[in-house]
């Protein structure tokens, strides 16, 4: 993991905080204000809480937040589940805040975008499919992405080298600016498409458990057929009837790949000449 020592920490916005979320948070606050005092005297971990390492927090958090989402992180729970002292996590990580960004790191560092060669399309599919398979792998990190300046270097090295690609190829700020937005903005809607439909399949696929095929089949069938019969939606009667599924597991990385190709092509467009 790259240094973050020296890297400044930017508080992450969290709209709607109920009273008991604030009372957390002020705790918090007070009790870094405590270990930073401490540190300045020198003061340290001791015992068995000198075996952590920034290192080892973060993989624990990261691990608990694929398995149960982000909020479950907390450092209460991290050092139960470190079998540290409720407090000594203070000593290696200062805040929830820079909890977070640490664990962005290490998902940005997973990323680890190439640097450009010149061929700005295959540049931009490589940099697309990277953030798409650590995203699906860390499906909470979405939420955090893009709400504040870089979390530390390997975030900051991943803009870099995508906004390289854009200025290698004559895009001004600008426009560079441009262009990575919309570039961003169509893998993090991809992802989060992905996401909700995987959702609604296994909620669909348990709510259909008891059905044999050919009750599920008979079940789809009139769906189209009242579609088809009611003349009020032609459009998607005509594609009920080519036998097509707009959210098909089996074409989820096929439609990803044509959503990506089209981007492309008006990225294209606006490139200069």
């Amino acid at each position: 993991m790259a240094d973050e020592n020296s890297w400044p920490s930017w508080p992450v916005s969290r709209p709607g905080l109920t009273p008991r979320e604030l009372r957390q948070l002020e705790s918090e606050r007070r009790i870094s204000e405590r270990f930073q005092r401490s540190r300045e005297r020198g003061g340290g971990p001791r015992g068995r809480d000198r075996r952590l390492t920034r290192e080892d927090i973060v993989a624990a958090a990261v691990t608990v937040a694929d398995a149960e989402g982000v909020e479950a992180v907390s450092m209460r729970r991290l050092a139960r589940d470190l079998r540290a002292g409720p407090m000594s996590l203070y000593w290696y990580v200062e805040s929830k805040d820079e909890l977070l960004d640490l664990m962005m790191e290490q998902v940005e560092g997973e990323m680890h975008y190439p640097d450009p060669t010149g061929d700005w399309r295959a540049d931009l599919r490589v940099m697309a499919e990277l953030t798409r398979e650590v995203l699906l792998r860390h499906q909470w990190a979405i939420e955090l992405m893009g709400t504040r300046p870089p979390s530390g270097p390997n975030d900051a090295r991943n803009a870099e080298r995508l906004f390289g690609v854009f200025f290698r190829v004559g895009a001004d700020p600008h426009l560079a600016t441009r262009l990575v937005a919309t570039f961003v903005t169509y893998l993090h809607g991809a992802v989060q498409n992905d996401l909700m439909e995987a959702r609604g399949q296994r909620e669909m696929d348990a709510s259909m458990s008891s059905m044999t095929e050919e009750e599920q089949a008979a079940l789809h069938d009139e769906f189209v057929r009242r579609i088809s019969e009611s003349g009020e939606y032609p459009s998607i009667a005509r594609v009920a009837e080519a036998g097509i599924d707009p959210d098909d597991p089996a074409t989820r990385d096929e439609r990803f790949e044509f959503g990506l190709e089209v981007v492309l092509d008006g990225i294209a467009t606006r490139l200069p000449r």
